[in-house]
């Protein structure tokens, strides 16, 4: 099976809810949260776009019989125009600007699709606020570049990748409120190998959130916030095992935010998380700017359990600002403690808008080193290697 090698979405404003599965044809399954039977795709410009190109290689849905006023189905513009993309190599499909297309649910996909394939969707700056934009989902896809976007007011998560390889994402803009439930910005889940950068992420959960099967992740030069932070996690969720591993985040600010840099495990699950750097983070106004939290329960009764995803060689270098209820939170497993925990040059003060005491650094089960001293002091870290308890580390089992 080939894989498509590029998919770059260029428009600044979608609102249609599109998945694209760039390798796979397997049946879609992100299309969710909406109870009518067409979805409306509106590109606006004030200048009409050309309905036919000379390029051999363009494919524009108009060509293929789409109407784009707002009316007429052209699902099956669609699907011809795909078509002919997907069996063309180094193709591009165009959904042109000046245009409102009404279509039925549509996962671009196919078994035999060429290399190097460009999906593009022309738009102008205008925002939509009676259109409910996009969310994008990409799944077994291979070289897959997405910039250029602004998605607003996401129902759940905005752009998501379900294994894929040699991912890059920058100059994203995501905003929805505060206050809007499981508006994760970027959600990776069994991906390697992806670059997200100078993008700007504000949300109702996490600006980047990590799972399952994740490795050689780099993050930088992000503006987050509101949001929950970037987090690797929750793992290890109904007993499953999960490994997440060589994850770099750096050179990023994160303001307003429930945490900044975070690590959340379920009681009863295995695997592990580890080789994680964070590094050159400066926050503001965040509630706890570092957690590793191996008690997660997210709205429902846990029970207790011995079992636990391994944290190990997580490092904090350079994190800087203000934080509004407590600087560091490190609840770690009782039978799996974390270790190899580094603190370097960690200088978080409590906000001058806090009108009672924060809370001090809290640490449980939680083994490393502190490279420099820590400001507030950081007494709680145990030093050295947790005593054996006759549970053997998950983190042999990835």
């Amino acid at each position: 099976m080939k894989s498509m090698k590029l998919c770059t979405f260029t428009a600044l404003m979608i609102a249609i809810l599109f998945c694209v599965l760039c390798s796979s044809f397997e049946s879609c399954s992100a299309i969710r949260g909406y109870n009518h039977h067409f979805r409306k795709l509106k590109a606006t410009s004030s200048a009409a776009s050309p309905s036919s190109s000379n390029d051999n290689n363009t494919f524009n849905v108009l060509d293929y019989g789409a109407k784009g006023d707002g009316k007429a189905d052209d699902t099956k513009a669609f699907e011809g125009a795909w078509a002919d993309t997907c069996k063309t190599e180094g193709s591009t499909m165009i959904v042109p600007s000046g245009s409102e297309f009404l279509v039925k649910p549509i996962s671009f996909s196919g078994p035999n699709c060429e290399q190097n394939i460009v999906f593009q969707v022309q738009a102008s700056n205008e925002n939509l606020p009676s259109q409910k934009p996009t969310a994008l989902r990409f799944y077994g896809s291979d070289g897959v570049t997405v910039a250029g976007i602004t998605i607003q007011n996401s129902q759940q998560t905005h752009i998501k990748f379900d294994s894929c390889t040699n991912v890059q994402v920058f100059d994203i803009n995501v905003s929805s409120p505060a206050d809007s439930p499981n508006t994760d910005g970027i959600h990776l889940q069994n991906s390697q190998t992806v670059l997200i950068y100078s993008s700007t992420l504000a949300c109702g959960d996490d600006c980047v959130s990590i799972q399952n099967g994740c490795s050689n992740i780099l993050i930088h030069d992000l503006s987050c916030g509101p949001s929950h932070g970037i987090s690797i996690g929750g793992l290890g969720k109904d007993g499953t095992k999960a490994c997440v591993s060589n994850v770099t985040v750096r050179d990023t600010s994160l303001q307003n935010s429930l945490t900044a840099v975070r690590i959340k495990t379920w009681q009863g699950g295995s695997g592990s998380v580890q080789d994680v750097m964070f590094s050159n983070i400066q926050v503001s106004e965040v509630e706890t700017p570092i957690m590793i939290d191996q008690y997660y329960c997210d709205g429902g009764k846990c029970k207790n359990d011995t079992s636990s995803v391994a944290v190990s060689a997580i490092h904090y270098v350079n994190i800087k600002g203000t934080y509004t209820k407590e600087p560091l939170h490190f609840a770690c497993s009782d039978n799996i403690p974390c270790t190899g925990l580094t603190l370097d040059s960690i200088n978080l003060e409590e906000s001058a808008t806090q009108n009672a005491k924060s809370d001090s650094p809290f640490c449980w089960q939680a083994y490393g080193e502190l490279k420099t001293k820590t400001v507030p002091p950081v007494t709680c870290l145990d030093s050295g290697n947790p005593p054996n308890k006759g549970i053997n580390s998950n983190s042999d089992s990835c």
